[in-house]
């Protein structure tokens, strides 16, 4: 991991979910007021840092139940009707010709023991923080807009439509991120890398992610609306907590990595630059039971962790992310109306090396076949966990196995790095190591198979009276996948199951020859036959060692 200068992404969308309970309910009650005297609505505008600015404010209805009188706290509602209110906030048009940098406010009133009608007449308790006895809450929704920005943003429209912008200074504890993302727009003939099947998005997905346990999101579509094949139109990877964790060490917050081109691109001229993907980072806090807070230091380390993620996806994509001039610079990165590729902020270039993760699972799984490989338990665990398309615990494995769970889950113990476990649920770590397993598990079955041929073709030889040489030679091809047709006098056929290289074929061959010599068997035709290893022909000779090879068999005969 090293320090650079990197370009700035550019804060796409954004939801936050502020409590402000100092004042209890007078905000609220203050929006009635406004709305009133506005006849219905209020209008306002506002400038910040240079900037103009207008706000709506307006309402709707509410589920909330009326409480009566008075709240169960004894604040009196001297109103008929409960009603929940909204605050459009909009850079002025003429600032913002493409008006996508807006925000919204949805403020609702809180008090405990409150509750809510839905729309089959069913009331039920809203829940309500412990601790806070009436409040109210604003869940604010925005685009192309600073997150550190937001809460000015809303005190100062509040203001503008004579509600106190003081109601809106201390966030509550409680008051959390709903939704944060960060992008970069990047030249559609460059961002390939980042989207191909062997890319970084893909990676992420294939060997971080879980085989069945948490929220598994991998999307790789290439088909836009219409049904026309658009490489790379919308590509995106979830990952939880522990995945993240495990890609970029310190991080914890989970999030969706995304390449995507806007619905409108076909209508845009080429120099237009929504013509081209972005590849953006969002968090996502539904996929864990934490929070994060929206005080200035938990929003900046929030933002650092998405950056340096797609910095990193760049990096990994072979991309540049150091900023561009003002004249494009020549580098991958497209300016928009809201992404200014000159920016620039420093950042941890975190190295995304998911070849060294790829390794450590091809080693977990080495090291336990090179071990003595699985007991019959584990193999049986390991066959269920492969077919099985949903939730497997260790109960339906035993079932499916007519095993005792006891054994299953002591089975299941001594490969945690193999399979994952959680309450009473089991899966293999990654799709990654689910393929190795796989593959590990129709070897075996294929290692079965091959050495009950070769014992049946021995007892058949033997049966048929041939001698001990030949039958040696039948059930050594048989277990070890080697094909020989020797029944036509045209030039004999070798075939070879798959061979991991050329060096493994040589030594299949050379003891093939070798068990042919000793059948009393012409090792000329042996080594004019036709060789065919993994859909390729070669001469068998080529593989063997010609003079020390021919003088040995031929003295031996």
């Amino acid at each position: 991991m090293s320090s650079v200068e990197a370009v700035e992404p550019q804060t796409h969308e954004v939801a936050l979910n502020y409590i402000f309970a100092d004042d209890g309910l007078n905000p609220y009650f203050a929006c009635f007021q406004s709305i009133k005297t506005g006849g219905g609505s209020r209008m306002g505008s506002f400038r910040l840092d240079g900037e103009q600015w207008k706000a709506t404010l307006y309402y709707q209805e509410s589920g909330i139940c009326h409480p009566g009188d008075e709240t169960p706290q004894g604040t009196p509602i001297a109103i008929d009707e409960i009603r929940e209110y909204r605050l459009s906030i909009e850079r002025a048009s003429d600032e913002d010709p493409v008006e996508k940098q807006r925000l919204n406010a949805h403020l609702a009133p809180r008090w405990q023991g409150m509750e809510v009608e839905n729309s089959y007449g069913e009331r039920s308790e809203l829940s309500i923080p412990t601790g806070i006895r009436e409040a109210v809450n604003v869940r604010v929704q925005g685009s192309n807009v600073d997150v550190f920005r937001y809460q000015d943003l809303i005190a100062r429209a509040f203001q503008a439509v004579d509600i106190s912008a003081g109601y809106f200074e201390e966030p509550h504890e409680y008051s959390n991120v709903q939704d944060l993302a960060r992008y970069v727009r990047i030249d559609d003939d460059r961002s390939g890398p980042i989207h191909a099947r062997d890319g970084p998005i893909a990676n992420l997905g294939h060997l971080l992610e879980s085989d069945r346990t948490g929220y598994r999101k991998v999307v790789q579509n290439d088909s836009d609306e219409d049904g026309e094949t658009v490489p790379g139109y919308y590509h995106t990877v979830t990952l939880g907590p522990e995945r993240v964790t495990e890609a970029f060490p310190g991080h914890r917050a989970p999030r969706e990595i995304k390449h995507y081109k806007s619905r409108e691109y076909k209508s845009l001229e080429s120099s237009h630059p929504l013509k081209n993907p972005k590849v953006e980072v969002a968090y996502q806090s539904s996929r864990w039971d934490e929070s994060i807070g929206v005080d200035r230091e938990s929003l900046r380390e929030l933002v650092r962790q998405l950056d340096e993620t797609l910095l990193a996806v760049l990096a990994d994509a072979g991309l540049t992310v150091h900023p561009q001039d003002g004249s494009g610079g020549g580098g991958p990165f497209v300016e928009d109306r809201y992404f200014d590729p000159s920016r620039s902020a420093e950042r941890e270039l975190v190295d995304l090396n998911l070849t060294e993760i790829q390794s450590h699972q091809e080693s977990v799984v080495i090291r336990y076949l090179a071990d003595g490989g699985f007991s019959p338990v584990e193999w049986e665990s390991l066959e269920v966990l492969l077919a099985d398309g949903g939730e497997v615990s260790p109960t339906d494995i035993a079932e499916a196995k007519d095993r005792h769970p006891d054994s299953v889950r002591r089975a299941l113990n001594r490969i945690p790095e193999i399979v994952e476990s959680e309450y009473g649920r089991v899966s293999l770590r990654s799709n990654h190591i689910a393929e190795l397993v796989h593959e590990a598990v129709q070897e075996a079955k294929d290692a079965t198979r091959r050495a009950v041929e070769a014992g049946a073709k021995a007892v058949a030889a033997a049966e048929r009276g041939l001698d001990e040489t030949t039958s040696a030679l039948m059930a050594w091809c048989a277990k070890h996948g080697v094909d020989v047709d020797d029944r036509s006098e045209a030039r004999m056929k070798i075939r070879l199951g798959d061979v991991a290289s050329t060096h493994d074929a040589r030594g299949r061959l050379h003891e093939a020859y070798r068990l042919w010599c000793d059948a009393g068997k012409d090792p000329v035709r042996f080594r004019q036959a036709q060789v065919e290893i993994n859909g390729g022909l070669s001469a068998a000779y080529r593989y063997l060692d010609a003079n020390r090879g021919r003088d040995r068999y031929v003295q031996h005969r």
